[in-house]
């Protein structure tokens, strides 16, 4: 491949980069803690918009256990985060030919 197709090649990936990274941050994704009691949504980015506590869930006297259940919450948003950027540049990567990608 010549430099210029590789240039080209680059700008276009760089747009599809761009897009995909334009939509996560209009996308959501929520984890949850104890069969719902806690969830935590974030945005494709990564960023907290939400976070709901069942009234349930709370215990004047255990506060570490509720503590416990937004932790959970907070990593099972995460972990979907990632599996959602993971699925939407996957592809992209993936035509690069980098290891790791």
């Amino acid at each position: 491949m010549n430099p210029q197709q590789m240039m080209q090649q680059a700008r276009k990936l760089q747009a599809q980069l761009a897009k995909i990274q334009e939509e996560l941050a209009n996308e959501t994704v929520t984890g949850s803690a104890g069969s719902g009691a806690v969830t935590v949504t974030l945005t494709g980015h990564g960023s907290v918009s939400k976070v709901h506590i069942e009234k349930a869930a709370v215990d004047p006297e255990d506060v570490e256990t509720l503590e416990d259940l937004v932790m959970i919450a907070f990593k099972d948003a995460q972990t979907k985060v990632h599996e959602l950027s993971q699925s939407r540049m996957g592809p992209l990567a993936g035509g690069l030919g980098i290891p790791g990608f």
